[in-house]
């Protein structure tokens, strides 16, 4: 019994830091900063409209799909992360997310639930994304409010923009060193991919 309450007060910890690390202020991209953000405000509104549009289609077809399903935009390029029960529904999602006016990419990171899945492997993937937020945070050469992270079954997203090249792999290279990460995916853009910095 004490070893169950233990555990879940630790949860709840690593849930409160978690929440922390992620606000932003309103009207920047979840985990970057407008002042910080290198996109033009032009850019941070067209892409927040675009994520307010997909988020409230996505809710009125499924309720649950508000929790479940994280949709983040950048630059028109569209990003979802999260956990269904079946497949069909993964693809209806990314159709939706094609559908939205402005898109030019869907990066579809949405995962089928397992049947096995419990608070255990919950806890072990906030555990994850809260040791990578906490090493980018203490790396000087990482901006790190300029990303946003999500964890699902041992498997880091990173999605956000970097300064530099040398930014970029700097992030990957701190995910790539936390101990029982399956796999890093990254979608990591540099201020001069971004589309209207090319004008």
């Amino acid at each position: 019994m004490i070893r169950k309450i233990k555990s879940l007060l630790i949860f709840s910890l690593l849930i409160f830091l978690l929440s922390c690390s992620t606000k932003s202020p309103m009207g920047a991209f979840r985990g970057i900063d407008i002042g910080l953000d290198p996109r033009t405000i032009g850019m941070q509104i067209d892409d927040g409209l675009m994520q307010k549009n997909l988020v409230a289609r996505i809710s009125l077809i499924e309720k649950k799909y508000f929790l479940d399903i994280q949709v983040e935009v950048l630059d028109g390029r569209i990003f979802l992360t999260g956990k269904v029960d079946e497949p069909e529904e993964k693809l209806k999602l990314t159709k939706m997310a094609w559908e939205t006016k402005g898109v030019r990419t869907v990066l579809n990171a949405i995962e089928i639930r397992g049947k096995n899945e419990g608070f255990r492997q919950k806890a072990g993937d906030v555990l994850l994304t809260s040791q990578l937020r906490a090493a980018i945070i203490f790396n000087k050469s990482i901006n790190s409010r300029n990303y946003t992270l999500e964890t699902i079954n041992k498997k880091i997203y990173i999605f956000g923009i970097a300064y530099s090249e040398e930014e970029r792999a700097e992030v990957i290279k701190e995910a790539e060193e936390i101990h029982n990460v399956k796999e890093v995916i990254p979608s990591i853009y540099l201020v001069d991919d971004l589309s209207r910095n090319k004008l």
